[in-house]
């Protein structure tokens, strides 16, 4: 056996597997990295483990050993020198400079042009209903027959009347002429004449009476039919056929709703109210004076605003329970896609043709001091820029109305590897899309 100089690992060394040459710890590479391993036999002696080794051969194999050893060690801290990584791939963008127009959106209600409760004006039974619930109906269709019967027989009752006061009238003006002629002559006395002329005067006022319960009649007879007021759309039936309806007042029957063209109510508030008054007061106009105001409006699952309409009304006054202003736009809707009652949202242009730098609106983050986006310098280091915002306009895009400057690139892609201070490799962004993105990363 030849001794080979090792000896036991000492207790300071935080590996107690490893072996000491001379003193050295070997293996031993300048990163601290083991890069060879010796053959070893481990014996348990008095609680740790003692390493002796048992080398076969002569002095020449040892010596070899050692040059092999020293050879390992040269080539192992070349191998494990740090190689920085590669800049960080990103998409760049610079923003966008065009004219663009600017809106406001809101939150509204559709409602019926036109709604009115189709009611029994007369007593009497159900005799028919002419139409199916929820039927499209041209206006003056008969929607409801009321039983015709006993107000025919008030019409021809009421027209027998007018034709006996008509006779009562002709026999009074005969008399009356009769009279005349005696107090003429002197023969007949103040009083007969007065008295003649009094009957035929009660006699034209029984025929104009006569006349109108006669009329009435027909309109009551009128009543027995329930006709559409204008064209609509018709609710469900609130009574059945063979129903008694009209008794002690009028009895609803039915509901028509005129969709075309179909209202939509929002509010604005105090505040835009205000200010909208206050520019055109600047520019000496009036609400009239602006002209048909257009409107888009999208109802939940639609993208975008597909249907237009025009503002038509807005309120004089201010609720004073909610600080509003009512305002009604009116939509031609013609293919019905509208119906009343559902909740819309609206966008009304405010101004037009303004210049705006815009950037999409997902390159955008948040932190305690406000917006921001990610900018990469000339140096292609990543810089975090606050900016101040503006409206969204179309496409997705966001106005910046300060702290951005045209041909500044912007990161849009791969946020989440723009680190501020970061050296990146911009790459040109083909579009901006909108859509959902990671949030840039705040500077600590």
């Amino acid at each position: 056996m030849v001794d080979t100089g090792l000896v036991g690992t000492p207790r300071g060394l935080t590996n107690p597997g490893m072996q000491l040459w001379h003193g050295l710890p070997l293996p031993f590479c300048r990163l601290q990295m083991p890069c060879m391993v010796l053959p070893s036999t481990v014996m348990q002696r008095g609680g740790y483990g003692v390493t002796t080794n048992h080398w076969a051969g002569s002095a020449t194999t040892v010596r070899a050993s050692i040059l092999t050893i020293i050879a390992a060690l040269t080539g192992c801290g070349e191998r494990n020198t740090f190689q920085p990584p590669p800049p960080a791939e990103v998409g760049v963008r610079t923003p966008e400079l065009r004219k663009v127009t600017i809106y406001r959106e809101f939150t509204g209600t559709t409602q019926a042009s036109k709604r009115v409760d189709l009611v029994a004006r007369v007593q009497g039974f159900l005799d028919d209903v002419t139409y199916t619930d929820g039927e499209k109906v041209a206006k003056d269709r008969v929607l409801f027959r009321i039983e015709r019967t006993p107000y025919q027989t008030s019409l021809q009752i009421a027209q027998a009347t007018i034709q006996q006061q008509e006779a009562l009238l002709a026999q009074a003006d005969a008399d009356l002429g009769r009279q005349t002629q005696l107090s003429q002559r002197q023969i007949s006395s103040e009083a007969r004449f007065d008295d003649s002329r009094a009957k035929r005067n009660s006699a034209a006022a029984l025929l104009e009476q006569a006349k109108g319960q006669a009329q009435q009649a027909q309109t009551n007879l009128g009543y027995t039919e329930v006709k559409a007021p204008f064209a609509g759309i018709v609710s469900a039936r609130q009574a059945d056929q063979g129903a008694l309806v009209g008794a002690g007042g009028a009895t609803k029957l039915a509901t028509i709703y005129q969709t075309s063209p179909i209202y939509v109510s929002f509010n604005i508030s105090e505040q835009q109210a205000v200010l909208a008054r206050r520019r055109l007061n600047a520019e000496g106009l009036t609400i009239k004076d602006l002209g048909p105001m257009p409107v888009d409006v999208g109802i939940p699952g639609e993208t975008g605003f597909p249907h237009v309409g025009q503002i038509d009304y807005v309120s004089p006054d201010l609720d004073a329970a909610t600080g509003t202003l009512g305002v009604r736009a009116a939509l031609e809707n013609k293919d019905s896609a509208l119906v009343p009652g559902l909740f819309v949202r609206i966008r009304v242009p405010v101004m037009r043709d303004v210049d705006g730098l815009l950037v999409p609106d997902s390159a955008l983050g948040n932190d305690q001091q406000g917006r921001y986006v990610l900018v990469v310098d000339a140096n292609d280091v990543v810089v975090q820029r606050h900016v101040e915002t503006g409206d969204t306009v179309d496409g997705g895009l966001r106005m910046i109305t300060g702290g951005l400057k045209p041909g500044e690139r912007v990161v849009v892609s791969g946020l989440q590897r723009a680190t501020p201070g970061a050296k990146v490799k911009p790459v040109e962004a083909l579009a901006a899309l909108p859509g959902p993105s990671a949030q840039p990363q705040a500077r600590p």
